[in-house]
């Protein structure tokens, strides 16, 4: 359906139910008949025109047209008359918070799968049930109906605005929007137990809907008269100003939109969330959260959270509470697995058969079968039975399909500039509707195309520890998707593959979104500082607003998977801390990523921060600082990065001698460089030090001076300036040692490598 005629139907629609609660069998005719018409082109009845054309004159103004003075505002007819309509238009904004603390309460990989299947489940098939949207559901009719009686009535298909990314917004009429934001935190603790939610709503006057919040007079609302005389009063300063945007007038429009009323219910759902209640309102209090009392004596869960109620004979026994329970049953349903009869004995009344449980993997499935994916789907599937590949059961199956086995990698992504974005560009609902739909299908797209492209399924044997009761081979899709919502991914995959699929999922994204064309950045010619990788090629130009970041954990498969997802946290935190910097710095608008090998749990007491600055920056006579890491790198950098790896791999420089100089490091700028050209230079593979020479040296190590001709390697100069002082300036050295050497064994071995060369035994040289 065409986005314009969408919005004019939902407002339409509210328009005309007013403030009743419920309407007479002829007036809800009357609006299906409308809501017909308008769908299919034609008129609509006479009794409710008069709203449907008011919300047409809505959409007729300008989004940018936007009046300086209140007099404009209040004198122009068109503006007037819809000022003077006083019917509210509900909206409501909510969706499940503290997800990972959900999801990752539990430690093993099927109630991982099955918390995030049931949590996917709500948001995507249960709350656009409430509107009709999507597969017909007699369940979640029913649990309506009993629970807010009339509420489905109010409700149809073309009120959403998004559901996607694990919240959802949505026009209602104004008698229901305390039911509505009632009933989705309702479906989340019925169906979770222990899950958080949290909805909130409010209603506005149509004109709002264009300009923003405006008072109850007109001529009492804060306009860009008084905010042009008081920008530099802090609390104005905080609501207005953009950093991208320096003209007060622009600041003043982005403001005033729709994005408004939107900032206003998020600024109501953090009140929410954290227990406050809002005033003027009969909700329920939300400070209360469900408790699971657990007596000393009574056995617990697995999670060791709540009272077990059932003891279950399935691969490893185990002691379930009811939540656990339900978290389990969905992993098997979405894992296709149709054994449920240990769930039946247990007589308990929650029972999800006959709703749709989403799986990441089936939707990847479906993602090959399409015609234009057709050459990914025979890279991925070669020769092997696509109906014989099953989902994996175990971090240790998707470990196994690493080389070395025994190693997963986390693969956490968030999208990059996207407050931003919304701020100045996202000022209608329709405009909301096709971001988020946007957002969504490129996310997806670029994961599944990372995952096709560079894993193959894994012919599986399952060993003594393993739960699955066959013992048979069997043919595994070697990842898992934890959760994909809106621009945010979470993966599990083998190590060896990791940062190929992180950098293909930022680099798809980018290209998936730059192809819509409303997503477009100014053409300028690439910012070079922004990369500290140099080749002859030039780096790429960034054609995209928006992008993604990307934090990558490599680590053993027994790492406690909470522990493991804390971590990756803070990459993620790093790489767009990092990806921040260059867009002030070097209006870099690219993806960034930040990774760490972590070969054993004890590696990192603290967190990732200190154990870098205290760990691995040395600050030698007080003037150049070493840093013995490089991370975060730009995509551009990672792609470096590991050509870089593939030539130390090709030219079998000693492992030892890598790990050798990577001890020398810390003593010092000079001892490291005179250590690694007395290793290279006995390398007798002429041709081995040429690709060392080019792909490393040339491409990470030269001096930024132009006029010096010396070499660094391995280390880059990098030229940091004080910010209390503009003049004094000192030089940073940091390298990429560390990384090459992390990753050293997880890049595969040269297909084709004849060429001779000697592993060099030559005494340290000491400085």
């Amino acid at each position: 359906m065409n986005e314009y005629i969408r919005t004019i139907t939902a407002l339409a629609w509210c328009l005309a139910w007013g403030k009743k609660h419920n309407l007479n069998h002829d007036e809800l005719s009357t609006l299906h008949q409308m809501r017909q018409g308008l769908q299919q082109g034609q008129d609509v009845p006479e009794s409710i025109k008069s709203v449907v054309q008011q919300a047409q004159h809505l959409y007729e103004i300008p989004k940018d047209c936007i009046p300086k003075t209140l007099n404009e505002l209040k004198e122009k007819e068109d503006y007037l008359k819809l000022w003077e309509d006083k019917t509210p238009i509900g909206l409501v904004y909510g969706g499940a918070t503290k997800i990972k603390q959900y999801i990752f309460e539990e430690f093993k990989l099927p109630d991982i799968r099955g918390a995030s299947a049931l949590l996917d489940r709500i948001n995507l098939v249960d709350l656009p049930a409430f509107f009709g949207e999507g597969k017909r559901s007699l369940s979640i009719e029913e649990w309506l109906d009993n629970n807010f009686p009339d509420l489905r009535k109010a409700l149809i298909p073309e009120l959403i605005i998004y559901y996607a990314g694990g919240s959802i917004l949505a026009f209602c009429p104004a008698a229901f929007v305390d039911d509505l934001a009632n009933a989705i935190e309702k479906r989340y603790t019925d169906e979770t137990l222990t899950a958080n939610s949290c909805a909130v709503g409010d209603t506005f006057k149509l004109l709002e809907f264009r300009f923003g919040l405006l008072q109850d007079k007109i001529e009492d609302t804060f306009w860009f008269d008084k905010y042009e005389k008081n920008q530099e009063n802090p609390i104005i300063k905080a609501y207005f100003d953009q950093s991208e945007v320096s003209d007060p007038f622009e600041r003043f429009k982005h403001r005033k939109n729709f994005n408004e009323l939107v900032g206003k219910l998020a600024n109501h759902f953090t009140q929410r969330r954290n227990g406050h209640n809002i005033s003027n309102t009969k909700r329920p209090s939300r400070c209360y959260p469900p408790m699971f009392e657990t007596h000393p004596y009574v056995q617990r869960d697995e999670s060791d959270r709540r009272s077990a109620i059932m003891s279950v004979e399935l691969a490893d026994s185990r002691f379930l509470s009811e939540p656990l329970a339900r978290k389990r049953l969905v992993g098997e349903i979405a894992k296709r697995e149709s054994s449920r009869t240990w769930y039946d004995k247990a007589n308990l009344e929650w029972k999800p058969f006959d709703i749709w449980i989403p799986s990441w993997v089936n939707k990847f499935e479906k993602f090959l079968k399409e015609e234009d994916n057709q050459q990914l789907a025979s890279k991925y599937y070669g020769d092997i039975n696509k109906k014989a590949v099953e989902e994996a059961a175990s971090l240790g199956e998707i470990a196994s399909a690493s080389n070395p086995s025994g190693f997963v990698a986390y693969i956490y992504a968030d999208g990059n500039n996207m407050g931003s974005y919304i701020r100045q560009k996202i000022k209608t609902p329709q405009d909301y509707r096709l971001f988020s739909k946007d957002i969504s299908n490129a996310t997806e797209k670029s994961v599944y195309k990372a995952l096709a492209k560079y894993l193959h399924p894994y012919q599986y044997t399952p060993d003594a520890k393993s739960s699955r009761i066959n013992k048979e081979p069997v043919w595994i899709h070697p990842f898992e998707i934890l959760t994909i919502g809106g621009d945010d991914v979470l993966l599990i995959v083998p190590a060896d593959k990791s940062l190929e699929i992180a950098k293909t999922i930022g680099d798809e994204f980018e290209e998936y979104l730059s192809r819509t064309g409303r997503y477009s950045l100014e053409q300028t010619a690439p910012n070079l500082f922004a990369h500290r990788y140099t080749t002859g090629n030039v780096p790429p130009v960034y054609k995209c607003l928006l992008s993604m970041s990307t934090g990558v954990l490599i680590t053993a498969q027994d790492t406690p998977i909470y522990y493991a997802d804390k971590l990756v946290s803070q990459l993620l935190k790093s790489a767009k801390k990092y990806a921040k910097e260059l867009k002030k710095d070097h209006k870099y608008y690219g993806g960034t990523v930040d990774f760490l090998v972590m070969k054993a749990v004890t590696m990192i007491s603290s967190n990732i921060k200190e154990f870098r600055e205290q760990g691995l920056i040395k600050n030698k006579d007080g003037q150049s600082k070493l840093k013995l890491y490089a991370s975060p790198y730009t995509l551009y950098e990672l792609g470096g990065l590991l050509e870089t790896a593939k030539a130390f791999k090709k030219a079998e420089f000693p492992r030892s001698q890598l790990y050798q100089i990577r001890s020398l490091l810390e003593r010092g700028k000079r001892t490291a460089i005179l250590n690694y050209r007395y290793f290279r230079i006995r390398l007798t593979n002429e041709a081995a030090k040429q690709e060392l020479k080019n792909q490393f040296e040339s491409a990470w190590c030269q001096p930024k001076e132009s006029s010096n001709n010396g070499n660094l390697a391995p280390w880059m100069s990098l030229q940091e300036t004080d910010s209390q002082d503009a003049n004094n300036s000192k030089m940073t050295y940091e390298t990429i040692w560390r990384e090459l050497v992390d990753l050293y064994p997880f890049i595969a071995e040269a297909a084709d490598n004849t060429d001779e060369s000697i592993q060099s035994t030559a005494p340290e040289v000491r400085q």
